[in-house]
């Protein structure tokens, strides 16, 4: 039954396909592949004395250079990795507040995110996979240092129309202004699943080049703000996490790559 769910939802999506393009131009590629930003390699302090205990102590990082999607993975490139590898559909897909082609994909596992990147590597040639935390903080400063969120110290609230966004749903990619590294919403829309096991006192014991987490866990490492949060826009330092095999409305994804 939810293989013939699959089907039927992606041929829907993938009618809608043509329609959405002219309105995100961003999309409008002939390259199965994202858009990707790159990321310089670099220092920067990860973490925050403003935030939880979670995020300290602030530590100084390097990360090398890398590429991350310029957007969250959005329905219309998922779509295509259900109908090549017979894999099941999103639940929410028959949710009209979820299944515009340009909105992110919501209610994937950590499992299938990392099966999508292995099935980007295995079309195109790169090594696709999940960032890193550090590697997600990094890219979400925009190589601006000491800040709380992406444009500055100024709360979400500022945001134009804050107040009417977000509300039965996530937005589709590529709605806000871009960061310092040209990527769109960051902090925002959806939480982001990230490569790493999570653990809250990690912070004390991390590597200081390109940590990749803890060794195992029972919770993987998320990132980023939520559409169904009272507050929608989180910092660029704040953490989240939870069980991999967990699928909710407010978790997607992007991808990285690596440059080399």
């Amino acid at each position: 039954m939810r293989r013939k769910a699959s089907a039927r939802l992606c041929a829907t999506l993938i009618n809608q396909m043509s329609d959405s393009r002219i309105a995100f131009p961003i999309r409008e590629r002939t390259s199965a592949e994202p858009k990707l930003a790159l990321i310089p390699a670099g220092w920067f302090r990860m973490g925050s004395e403003a935030g939880q205990e979670n995020e300290r102590p602030v530590h100084r990082v390097w990360i090398d250079s890398f590429y991350l999607a310029a957007c969250q993975v959005t329905n219309a490139e998922y779509v295509r990795f259900v109908d090549a590898t017979g894999s099941d559909a999103p639940s929410l897909w028959d949710d009209p507040h979820f299944n515009h082609p340009e909105q992110p994909v919501v209610a994937v596992s950590w499992f299938e995110a990392v099966k999508y990147c292995e099935f980007m590597g295995a079309i195109s040639g790169r090594k696709y996979r999940l960032p890193t935390e550090a590697e997600w903080e990094r890219a979400a400063r925009g190589g601006v240092e000491g800040k709380l969120f992406p444009w500055g110290d100024d709360p979400p609230q500022s945001l134009p129309n804050y107040d009417q966004r977000w509300k039965a749903g996530p937005e589709p990619v590529a709605r806000s202004a871009p960061n310092g590294f040209g990527l769109y919403e960051m902090c925002q829309n959806v939480h982001e699943w990230c490569s790493d096991w999570y653990r809250p006192d990690y912070y004390a014991v991390s590597a200081e080049r390109n940590p990749r987490g803890p060794e195992s866990g029972e919770r993987r490492a998320s990132r980023g703000g939520s559409w169904r949060h009272h507050i929608k826009v989180t910092r660029c330092a704040a953490r989240s996490s939870i069980p991999p095999e967990f699928q909710y409305a407010d978790y997607g994804f992007r991808v990285a790559c690596d440059v080399s």
